[in-house]
């Protein structure tokens, strides 16, 4: 079975990310979406709600499933029997550290690591831009899933 790990924080899920779990789910037989717990990071939500937000947003592709880690991701894959990594690329400087991490994650275990480059029309989204935007009032209808959306408005409120 070819599976694959799309990982991030997720802290919200945007449209271009699940733009980015549904192309891999169209390409391996499972998928996980692996949420990252960063002790070290300040988040708007908790793990276990990244994870709720995810599950119910990813339910229309039956081969995905949610689930978080700690530590290396090269361990989660290889704990998992996980053979790749999808990342999306939105730019030139997501290119450029994701390579780094590629080729180390490569250089470890041997797993491959995949870039999807991002559709265009998410080409300028990410969760920090979501929080900051949100954060100050503004309108972020479209760039992340209506329950997110209610999600958002709720803490944000």
């Amino acid at each position: 079975m070819r599976s694959a790990v799309c990982p991030g924080s997720f802290d919200p899920v945007t449209n271009g990310h699940i733009d980015i779990i549904g192309r891999a789910a169209a390409l391996f037989d499972h998928v996980t979406v692996g949420v990252l717990v960063n002790q070290t990071k300040s988040s708007l939500f908790t793990v276990d709600e990244r994870i709720v937000m995810l599950e119910e947003v990813c339910a229309v592709y039956p081969n995905v499933t949610v689930q978080s880690f700690t530590g290396l991701l090269v361990d989660f894959c290889r704990d998992h029997k996980i053979s790749a990594i999808v990342k999306g690329l939105r730019a030139v400087t997501d290119f450029d550290y994701e390579l780094q991490m590629a080729q180390m994650n490569n250089r470890l275990t041997g797993i491959e690591t995949l870039f999807v480059s991002t559709n265009p029309v998410y080409g300028y989204l990410s969760s920090s831009l979501v929080k900051e935007i949100a954060g100050h009032g503004g309108d972020v209808t479209g760039l992340v899933p209506d329950s997110v959306l209610k999600s958002l408005k709720e803490r944000l409120a």
